[in-house]
């Protein structure tokens, strides 16, 4: 009788309960993990953006060359961008910049390298 009873009460209530806490600590360590994974795969997003930027800039210059003034250096500017936008389009809109910033960065690289 203890035998039925014991086994009563580990299907019905033991059971369950432990089905219940690993079921809810899978899914904590399953978000867990998607978070880890998603900060790196945005880290490296963001990496191959700036990557294709600075080629960018670099193919900019090259082509162009460089004069000092401000006409010259948005010209430039969107030249990187054009080319980061064809060699890392994904990067790009996974990333979503705001207008403007995709050239804010290409103008900083093209002045890094100028210097």
């Amino acid at each position: 009788m203890t035998d039925t009873l014991l086994a009563t009460i580990l299907a019905q209530i033991v059971l369950p309960i432990l089905a219940t806490i690993t079921t809810a600590l899978i899914g904590w360590a399953a978000a867990k993990l998607r978070a880890r994974w998603g900060i790196e795969i945005e880290a490296a997003q963001r990496e191959a953006l700036h990557q294709a930027l600075m080629t960018g800039a670099q193919l900019a210059l090259t082509r162009r060359g460089r004069r000092d003034d401000g006409r010259d250096l948005d010209l430039l500017a969107r030249d990187a961008v054009a080319y980061a936008q064809t060699s890392v389009p994904d990067a790009i809109q996974a990333l979503a910049p705001r207008d403007g910033v995709l050239k804010n960065l290409a103008a900083a690289k093209i002045a890094a390298l100028s210097r």
